[in-house]
């Protein structure tokens, strides 16, 4: 065995991985500065990263057309047992997968580097974080790894346990060969999961959460099944801190399928005087209950890899000042001044642009000038309203769980859940139009229950029960349900949202207070009484309820749950059927 590091466990599996893709080199990651620098530079001379005149060591990139999102139709999850994956998942007997794996990656880092990344989810020494080592053969996915994780030296000190994660592009280099500006595979990839083993094995694709395998892999896919066996929830969950004029406060988590403002309201810039917004993270939750009864959540990453058009001073004032400096953005356009642009950041595009393909753009083309999922990646350190609690070890006590999607009809600006067991109701049933977030036809509904359908490692009626589970237990926060994204009959929207959206936040702070106003109605309580000063909105159009629209929603809820046969938890239906009279079905 070879002694690459002080852990046994881990030189074994190095050895095995070396054996397999055979690398040129081996390079164990130490997470410094200079070691950063060094692999930029690197990306630099192979024309991948362009640095930018306008933002301090920062650099624009641009992917392979082809490996541009997640790619959920090449996700698996390979449990023992078919029903473990569950119907909403990709499954493949994963005797079968490993062996078909083995013949991918045999030689696949020919001519490359192997980089080792031992990396830490969670702040270093909270006993709620996890370990993981993922080698790659992408600087680029080592870049971005260093940014969105905690890396190198500090944690393979602290390194016993660890979730092994293999990532390759798939594409060797023999001798001599030129290498691809952005390898990846157009044929094969794979974005494999084996929770009972828990190994993460992805090929082919260097795009984000296909490549940076803390994400969502571990993060939610793996993460979940050790939430479930640990009797803990791992959520694709924003966390805010919510304090009101008179310094009370409150922090609150919330659910959005990918692309639909997680971002946005995680870095909210309110609108109304003396409120004020602190983030904890803007897309993973990691939630367990203390020795007080609440339920306390950590953010398990470092980073933000946030979508980037539709973003600009207006719509998310923080996140433009949070990425000026040290962010890699990935398929954007490019400027002639060596600054990067998207749709939205400024009402009209400036004159000469590089498109998000390297090619020159112009406003008379009828294609876009950045991807529609155009990232950037930045330290979650440098957001300008970052919550001083944000790496506790204990995590923070979450009063309210907030479920949101894109729908441009029936679904009111806010509701709040009668109870526990209505609440995980409301997130079983979710739904939401699709956007570029992930491969698929854009504004089409699909359903996408805790806005966890593609992240849930095991059978998601498991995963319901493991929620209603907690039913019982005393101090759970409130749960309710938002839409910023209803429409009128002239296709506009009725809600102003950005910055707006306090006033909701402000009337579920008050609930969790036992105070605000509020009225039932079928779908749960919707406010009385609701501070709207200063908007022009129509109140009906916020909160109307119209029951044959609700009928029909109940239907399709109700054809959904079938999917998952005997094994849906019984209360649901309870929940549906109690809905529907109510609704007067």
């Amino acid at each position: 065995m070879t002694n690459w590091t002080p852990h046994e466990k881990l030189n074994a599996w190095l050895d095995d991985m070396v054996a397999l893709c055979k690398p040129s080199s081996l390079h164990i990651c130490d997470g410094s500065q200079e070691e950063y620098e060094t692999l930029c530079q690197l990306l630099i001379h192979k024309g991948v990263f362009v640095p930018l005149k306008q933002r301090a060591n920062s650099f624009w990139c641009h992917s392979d057309p082809q490996d541009v999102a997640r790619v959920e139709e090449a996700t698996f999850i390979c449990s023992q047992n078919q029903e473990e994956a569950g119907p909403t998942n990709n499954w493949r007997d994963p005797v079968e997968m490993r062996h078909h794996l083995l013949k991918l990656f045999a030689g696949c880092m020919q001519g490359r580097v192997m980089y080792v990344i031992p990396f830490c989810m969670g702040p270093i020494g909270s006993p709620y974080s996890v370990m993981g080592v993922e080698v790659t053969d992408s600087p680029y996915v080592v870049c971005n790894m260093r940014i969105m994780t905690r890396i190198g030296s500090s944690v393979l000190n602290l390194l016993e346990d660890f979730v092994p994660c293999l990532h390759s592009v798939g594409v060797p280099l023999q001798p001599d060969e030129k290498d691809m500006a952005w390898p990846c595979r157009h044929d094969q990839k794979y974005i494999v999961h084996f929770p009972e083993t828990r190994e993460i094995w992805s090929f082919g694709s260097g795009y984000g959460g296909n490549a940076l395998l803390g994400k969502k892999c571990l993060a939610l896919r793996i993460a979940s099944v050790m939430a479930r066996d640990g009797g803990w929830l791992a959520e694709h969950m924003l966390i805010i801190g919510v304090t009101n004029p008179a310094g009370e406060k409150k922090y609150m988590a919330a659910a959005f399928p990918s692309g639909c403002g997680k971002t946005n309201l995680a870095m909210l810039q309110p609108s109304l005087p003396g409120w004020k917004i602190e983030m904890l993270g803007d897309d993973i939750a990691w939630m367990r209950f203390g020795s007080d009864g609440r339920v306390y959540a950590i953010n398990p990453e470092f980073g933000i890899f946030g979508i980037g058009p539709g973003t600009s001073t207006s719509s998310n004032p923080n996140a433009m000042t949070t990425i000026e400096k040290n962010t890699i953005f990935t398929n954007t356009a490019f400027t002639a001044e060596g600054d990067i642009w998207w749709e939205g950041m400024t009402l009209q595009p400036p004159s000469s642009l590089t498109s998000w393909k390297g090619v020159p753009w112009s406003s008379d083309l009828a294609i876009p000038a950045a991807h529609p999922n155009a990232r950037f990646t930045v330290p979650l350190s440098q957001s300008p309203i970052l919550d001083p609690l944000w790496e506790d070890p204990k995590g923070v006590p979450i009063s309210a769980i907030i479920f949101g999607s894109r729908r441009s009809t029936v679904i009111p600006l806010v509701y709040e859940s009668f109870n526990w067991e209505q609440g995980v109701f409301i997130g079983a049933s979710l739904s939401s139009e699709m956007t570029a977030a992930a491969k698929g036809e854009v504004g089409k509904l699909r359903h996408d229950p805790f806005a966890m359908l593609p992240f849930c490692g095991y059978n998601m009626a498991d995963y319901f029960k493991h929620w209603l589970h907690f039913s019982t237990k005393e101090h759970l926060p409130r749960i309710y349900s938002v839409n910023w994204f209803r429409k009128n009959s002239e296709g506009q929207f009725v809600w102003p949202g950005y910055s707006e959206n306090i006033h909701v936040l402000k009337w579920i702070f008050e609930r969790t207070s036992g105070e605000g106003d509020a009225k039932e109605t079928p779908l749960g309580f919707i406010p009385e009484h609701m501070d709207l000063s200063g908007l022009n909105v129509r109140i009906a159009s916020l909160f109307s309820i119209d029951n044959q629209a609700w009928r029909k929603e109940a239907e399709e809820i109700r054809s959904y749950f079938a999917l998952f046969g005997e094994r849906l938890p019984k209360e649901l239906i309870d929940q549906l059927n109690a809905l529907e009279e109510r609704l007067g079905v």
